[in-house]
């Protein structure tokens, strides 16, 4: 088996590169006179007993080495080979020409690398042969001026390495980031739509039952005090099961709470009976037929959606078709899912109930059903609104 990893591109030196305040500067310069000190001191006083020319000619030399140095990073090569070649014969030339070859080498570029290092290597030999050295062993010599080359050179390398790393880390942490925020702001939209979804299946139903009893008892003026306080209970019962079914879900949003849990167990699809029962002792005309096999249990998540799809049906039929008929049924096995169908004539032929709606109900039914892997489509058939629902056994 072949596993292809990503390769990040490199990146640029404008990324990588440090930016040179005045302290960067300040330090860099100071390393390049401590080297100049170290190599052209031991020379300085031979050559201003005995040659004045060549000592003045290593100043001036020098002098231009670290005024150029200074523009290294506009032209690293050119600058680098430039004054290599001052430092040819001026050992204070020395810790400029340093400092630019080892710019170079940050780079990482071999061929560049190479030529700056062999330039450098090359100028080193030449002063070794120019400058008035006391006791100077060609052979020691030339092993020190590699050496001290190639060090120079590898340091620049390591340099240039450890900043594409830096680099490379700061990058991935940044995007870390980035994407962790982005996971956080995702997880909050999908909280909040579940919270919405739950809070309209949980609430609209028992508030619709609550408008639509107040409302009928606001229309009849020929009830005794019995009746009417005995409606009167109904609406308080079913504002008190709203209460309870609010305070469920607000339960389940506080699961850190270390309190006493106040949640009812959420409904499945054995509860819906109970939910028909309670439709039909409110004056709605249900016919309900449930197909599924009685000894196959369903699953827990699969039968609470059937049980919210059935509730917010009737909580649709309560709203805009008032009074009519309506057909549920239910059938399936672990094979084929569960197919749930509400049927009930179309709205016009009743008058509505006047229940405030936000027209979300069927749109949060579409999005819990097809978090369950299964779909939801409703149509008119002839004179009948049918919503029908279709779920994987284990969704």
């Amino acid at each position: 088996m072949t596993t292809l990893c990503a390769v990040e591109p490199r990146p640029s030196l404008a990324e990588t590169q440090p930016e040179l305040t005045r302290a960067g500067h300040a330090w860099r310069y100071a390393l390049c006179v401590a080297i100049s000190v170290a190599v052209w001191q031991s020379v300085a006083a031979i050559e201003w007993r005995e040659q004045r020319m060549l000592f003045a000619a290593e100043l001036v030399l020098g002098a231009c080495a670290y005024v150029l140095v200074h523009f290294r990073r506009r032209a690293p090569v050119p600058i680098a080979l430039a004054i290599a070649a001052m430092s040819a014969l001026s050992g204070v030339a020395a810790g400029p020409a340093t400092l630019a070859a080892v710019s170079v080498a940050t780079r990482r570029d071999p061929r560049q690398v190479i030529v700056v290092g062999a330039a450098n290597l090359a100028a080193a030999q030449t002063y070794t042969s120019v400058a008035p050295f006391d006791d100077n062993d060609p052979v020691i010599t030339t092993l020190v001026n590699i050496a001290v080359n190639a060090g120079m050179m590898g340091w620049g390398l390591y340099i240039g390495s450890r900043r594409e790393i830096i680099w490379n880390l700061r990058t991935r942490a940044e995007r870390a980031e980035r994407e962790q925020e982005l996971r956080v702001s995702q997880a909050r939209t999908t909280e909040r739509t579940r919270i919405a979804r739950e809070m309209h299946d949980v609430l609209a139903h028992r508030i619709t039952l609550v408008s639509m009893q107040a409302g009928a008892l606001a229309f009849r003026d020929d009830l005794d005090g019995d009746r009417l306080r005995d409606g009167l209970a109904q609406i308080q019962d079913q504002a008190n099961d709203a209460l309870h079914e609010l305070r469920d879900v607000l339960g389940v949003l506080r699961e850190d709470d270390p309190g006493t849990p106040t949640a009812r167990p959420q409904p499945t699809y054995a509860d819906i009976a109970a939910l028909v029962d309670e439709a039909r002792s409110l004056g709605l005309d249900v016919d309900f037929a449930d197909d599924l096999d009685p000894t196959t249990p369903v699953p827990a998540a699969t039968g609470r959606t059937v049980y919210r799809i059935v509730q917010e049906g009737l909580t649709n039929v309560r709203k805009h078709a008032p009074g009519s008929a309506v057909a549920i049924r239910s059938s399936g096995d672990p094979r084929s899912g569960i197919t749930v169908t509400l049927a009930n004539p179309l709205a016009e032929r009743h008058r509505p109930t006047g229940a405030p709606g936000a027209g979300l109900g069927l749109v949060g039914l579409r999005e819990r059903t097809e978090l369950r892997g299964g779909r939801l489509d409703q149509r008119a058939e002839e004179s009948a609104f049918v919503l029908e629902a279709w779920l994987p056994w284990s969704a």
